[in-house]
């Protein structure tokens, strides 16, 4: 199960973040790519995603206009 591989938010954070460097993947992919080579569905790891790579996702997703673009004053 998957709570028995990752236990905490910051171990899967780490992964993630490892996955992003040793591949050069966007964080979405390398969150996607965690779930198909543990055969985990994606749905099943929102309670593992800390606000930081939320944030990251997000910032990816927006830069792909793939969510609307928010005010910014910079």
């Amino acid at each position: 199960m998957i709570e028995e591989k990752f236990l905490t938010k910051s171990k899967f954070t780490k992964l993630i973040e490892e996955t992003v460097i040793e591949k050069a993947i966007p964080y979405m992919e390398a969150v996607l790519h965690i779930c198909d080579k543990n055969s985990i569905d994606p749905e099943d790891v929102k309670k593992f995603i800390s606000p930081i790579i939320k944030g990251k996702i997000e910032a990816e997703a927006t830069a792909l206009n793939f969510l609307p673009k928010q005010n910014a004053l910079f």
